[in-house]
């Protein structure tokens, strides 16, 4: 009888450490817990998201991004690949270098750019609906402007 007492003791702690850790992550939403649409080409059936991450790549270029990173393009470098993450209320979750320009002067240059930008545009409700981050992947190019392929 005190076994089967001590048993069903260890499931109720068992069940309430559960629902804890279920309601924790409710509160606070992981990285892993987030809807996350990915754009790593300029092709995807979701016409919303691509004209989500064509509007932030024209605000990277249209935005004087180039002054912040003059000087460090002048530096032998190869074109970098960046990652950058958005949350649906614009602000930069995180920014990965898939492929570094060879130049960590360039790539915080390039961190920079980015920073300095945000927040974004919020998702607009089409997006909003499937994701609540977008990662938008491109190679970045400096020349007279900052080129995003």
């Amino acid at each position: 009888m005190a076994a089967r007492r001590a048993m069903g003791r260890q499931l109720d702690e068992e069940a309430a450490r559960r629902q804890a850790a279920e309601a924790a992550a409710r509160l606070s939403p992981t990285v892993s817990s987030m809807r996350r649409g990915r754009l790593f080409g300029r092709a995807d059936p979701n016409a919303d998201l691509l004209q989500y991450a064509e509007d932030w790549s024209r605000r990277i270029h249209l935005n004087r991004g180039i002054e912040l990173v003059r000087e460090a393009a002048k530096q032998p470098h190869s074109d970098p690949l960046v990652t950058v993450s958005i949350r649906s209320d614009g602000s930069v979750e995180s920014i990965t270098f898939v492929r570094s320009s060879g130049s960590p002067v360039l790539d915080e240059a390039i961190r920079n750019v980015i920073q300095s930008q945000a927040p974004y545009q919020p998702f607009p409700p089409g997006l909003l609906r499937f994701y609540d981050v977008v990662e938008i992947r491109r190679t970045w190019h400096f020349d007279s402007a900052i080129r995003l392929y």
